[in-house]
């Protein structure tokens, strides 16, 4: 018996990386799952080799786009239980002088309006069955300042608070609103970052692997661990299912203990100069 057994959901941005894999996860659990992004061949092969998934086309910036994948949902597949919120772009850096405000509204556009946009078809039909359970992918970022871009790291800061909103609003109705916060995860969204077309994006992920053991473990990430796809999945099946029912407006933050502080080995030198010029 799968955790999912008889659920459907809609995951935004799943042709690639963690949504991906979390409609492989999901499927496997018991769900049907809707596959939702703008790359149509990568999508339709996912559904195709998943069986019980279906795949519509989507821009999460486009409200049009967003109606018709929520209909598509519901038409295929008879109700909506779960929704998550995963297309996303890069975090590309800027300094404030040099801001590119076209930039900073397209990120918004996507990481906050389509995530609202995206609960506002999906609140209507998960209100008529009284329970569903809404997923936002935010990032470390939206907490804590530096690691990223400033369009991303606003853009999610903002995404964070919104599901905290939705949280206390929609309990009433049964439906439960929590965001997951990645550190830093093996993904082609560094490519994407550094430039690469997205399906050139995916062939980078082993570069952004060892980037992330080479840097960001030693300095940043106290558990030493590179993130992957299937822990932000694993994360996300949590909260799809049953196990998280009094589970509402958390930020479930799976980021290897970056946002607990610098890891002891980093600061251990510092800390022993520290005590020595105090001496």
């Amino acid at each position: 018996m799968g955790a999912l057994d008889g659920k459907v959901a809609v995951i935004t941005g799943s042709t690639s990386g963690i949504g991906a894999r979390t409609a492989e996860l999901f499927v496997a659990e018991g769900a049907r799952v809707v596959i939702a992004g703008r790359r149509e061949e990568n999508g339709r092969r996912l559904a195709r080799s998943l069986g019980a998934a279906s795949f519509i086309r989507t821009d999460v910036s486009h409200e049009a786009d967003v109606e018709a994948m929520i209909a598509h949902a519901v038409k295929s597949f008879g109700r909506l239980d779960c929704l998550m919120n995963n297309a996303g772009s890069g975090s590309g850096y800027q300094e404030v002088a040099n801001i590119d405000l076209k930039r900073f509204d397209e990120a918004i556009s996507v990481h906050v309006r389509g995530a609202l946009a995206c609960m506002k078809y999906a609140v209507p039909v998960m209100s008529a069955q009284r329970s569903g359970s809404i997923i936002n992918i935010a990032s470390v970022n939206g907490t804590r300042a530096g690691l990223g871009g400033h369009y991303y790291s606003a853009a999610k800061a903002a995404l964070i608070h919104l599901t905290r909103c939705a949280a206390v609003e929609l309990g009433e109705k049964g439906i439960r609103v929590n965001s997951i916060s990645p550190g830093p995860i093996a993904t082609g969204g560094f490519g994407k970052s550094a430039g690469f077309e997205p399906d050139e994006a995916e062939k980078t992920v082993g570069l952004a692997k060892a980037a992330i053991s080479a840097v960001v473990l030693p300095r940043y990430q106290p558990l030493p661990y590179v993130g992957c796809v299937d822990d932000i999945a694993q994360a996300a099946l949590f909260l799809a299912s049953d196990a998280s029912r009094l589970v509402s407006g958390l930020d479930l933050v799976v980021d290897g203990g970056i946002s607990a502080g610098w890891p002891i080995g980093a600061v251990r030198d510092d800390r022993a100069r520290f005590l020595e010029h105090f001496r």
